[in-house]
């Protein structure tokens, strides 16, 4: 990771189940280049967006082991426009025994395309969830996937598609904190997060 190098991070939901096999500790990065039409997180599109906050690696890979999760999912935005400095997150968490899932926009094929940052990045990676999020192809069949088009890539052998904690229907949880009501799972509900009045 260069010196000086952060994740502009747009929210952190420390324990989930929603967003990848077992208790994840989800990360979702701020700034995506795709703009797939319907996408569940409009918030999270501009790079440097109002509420990111900019983290090290380093801090997230001990605050994810220190979770009692069994992987990190990262999700945005796009993780991909952040290659560089994720692939150390990646590492740093897999190295201490987590697993690595990641949604992205891209196919997989295009990011074999890209460059170094996107090859280390996927070489620190356990599942894909790859694809543009297509609204007219929406779809609840398969679990952890927004749309038909998008695919569920093992990349290593630590999961498997007869794996039962990828089984079942796409869920959603809702916390309440500080007057706050956040969303997570599901990819159709709208906004993230909303203020109760």
């Amino acid at each position: 990771m260069p010196d000086g190098a952060t994740i502009e991070v747009a929210m952190i939901v420390p324990r989930t189940e929603a967003e990848g096999p077992g208790v994840r500790y989800a990360v979702w990065v701020q700034g995506c280049p795709l703009r797939c039409a319907g996408c569940c997180n409009p918030e999270m599109l501009a790079f440097g967006g109002e509420g990111m906050t900019r983290r090290g690696a380093a801090d997230l890979v001990e605050e994810a082991c220190a979770s009692g999760a069994e992987g990190v999912s990262l999700l945005g935005g796009e993780p991909f426009a952040q290659a560089e400095a994720l692939a150390p997150l990646a590492e740093g968490v897999r190295a201490r025994g987590l697993s690595v899932m990641i949604f992205s926009g891209y196919t997989l094929a295009e990011l074999q395309a890209q460059g170094p940052a996107a090859a280390r990045l996927l070489a620190a990676t356990d599942l894909l969830v790859d694809g543009r999020f297509e609204a007219r192809l929406r779809s609840q069949r398969r679990r952890f996937i927004g749309s038909d088009n998008q695919v569920l890539h093992f990349l290593t052998e630590r999961y498997s598609p007869d794996d039962p904690k990828l089984q079942g229907g796409n869920t959603v949880e809702l916390r309440i904190r500080g007057g706050e009501i956040t969303l997570n799972g599901w990819p159709l509900l709208g906004p993230r997060t909303r203020v109760a009045r």
